[in-house]
């Protein structure tokens, strides 16, 4: 009784199996909302309007989508700040320039620890709270968030 073999499923000569958005690479076996989500500082909501924005289904793999179509939401991911309404953005009231933006990638990254760098020499709290490597947005600390050996009640030993 010889078994039969599990055939791969075809795939169209254009199906990409990584598709380039935004300086990420994304799997292009995923659907395209949970790709465009491996994008950093895109979530699941901007990836639902990115989509939405570009006449995409969302359960549709990203590979089989076709180069103008990719590059159109490459265009959409980029230029997110211009369409959506100013709460949905990453990075409201720059304290640089005081501008709206939405940051991807690596730009998100250096600017995250810019900010914290700049809470520590300016010596605020949560800067220092930063340095201190303790709980920075008011939560418990007695409790919670121990690392190394924890305090606790011991008993006798009979």
């Amino acid at each position: 009784m010889a078994k039969a073999k599990k055939e791969a499923p075809k795939e169209d000569e254009s199906f990409n199996f990584i598709v380039r958005i935004a300086n990420s690479d994304i799997d292009g076996q995923k659907r395209t909302v949970i790709g465009l989500q491996s994008i950093k500082g895109v979530g699941k909501r901007v990836s639902q309007v990115v989509a939405r924005k570009a006449n995409v289904d969302p359960s549709v793999r990203i590979g089989t989508l076709s180069d103008e179509k990719v590059k159109e939401i490459e265009e959409l991911v980029l230029s997110y700040v211009e369409y959506a309404p100013h709460w949905a953005v990453n990075r409201q009231a720059d304290y640089e320039t005081g501008a709206d933006m939405h940051l991807l990638g690596i730009d998100l990254e250096l600017t995250q620890k810019d900010d914290i760098n700049r809470m520590k020499m300016i010596r605020c709290y949560r800067g220092i709270r930063h340095e201190t490597r303790h709980k920075v947005r008011g939560q418990r600390t007695r409790s919670n968030g121990r690392k190394g050996l924890t305090m606790g009640v011991q008993r006798k030993s009979s």
